[in-house]
């Protein structure tokens, strides 16, 4: 298996990957930390997907998918932390003043977990960035040590995976998850 990762340019893959099986449905699209949180309660149903459409399309795009072949495996949600509900957050905090990028969800679909997609996904995350001008991205992992953690909470990632591709502990957060502590994780890219 060759996994190539690319920018999330096509809301087809986008969609199988991080949208609901019925378009009416209000699922979260990756939208609770890109949007604001008024915007974020105002779309429903079929208007979040067409929000994403619009970002796939935008410059840069919402962040980057991982496939197998021609087949989206996997998605992972990256850009400038400023525009983010993370650059408001008092959980979250700022280690300095750099204009970093957030890393902040990671999902990859069933049936092809356990095969290095995640690790794929955190590495081209940050090359997205990197190519994108940021200096450093960031991400707010659970710091679960050797703790299972629930699939459907572990979408912001596990701490030892960004350690493995190079990130380092920054800051501690007041933010829990899923009964785990977030850790700020960073990887400067200059």
């Amino acid at each position: 298996m060759t996994i190539d990762v690319r920018p999330a340019s096509d809301f087809k893959d986008v969609r199988a990957l991080i949208g609901p099986k019925s378009a009416e449905a209000s699922v979260c699209w990756c939208l609770s930390h890109r949007i604001p949180s008024r915007l974020n309660n105002e779309l429903r149903g079929p208007a979040r997907g067409e929000y994403v459409a619009e970002l796939c399309h935008g410059q840069p795009p919402p962040g980057v998918l991982a496939h197998d072949g021609d087949e989206p495996v996997g998605w992972a949600a990256v850009a400038p932390r400023s525009g983010t509900s993370f650059a408001r957050s008092r959980r979250i905090p700022y280690v300095d003043d750099l204009p970093v990028w957030s890393l902040w969800c990671i999902r990859v679909r069933p049936g092809h977990r356990k095969k290095g997609i995640s690790h794929a996904l955190i590495a081209g995350a940050a090359e997205f960035a990197r190519a994108h001008g940021a200096p450093a991205v960031e991400a707010y992992p659970l710091d679960s040590g050797d703790a299972r953690v629930d699939l459907t909470m572990a979408y912001a990632g596990i701490r030892k995976n960004f350690e493995r591709a190079g990130f380092t502990h920054a800051a501690d957060t007041t933010s829990v998850l899923a009964g785990h502590p977030r850790v700020l994780m960073r990887l400067d890219l200059r």
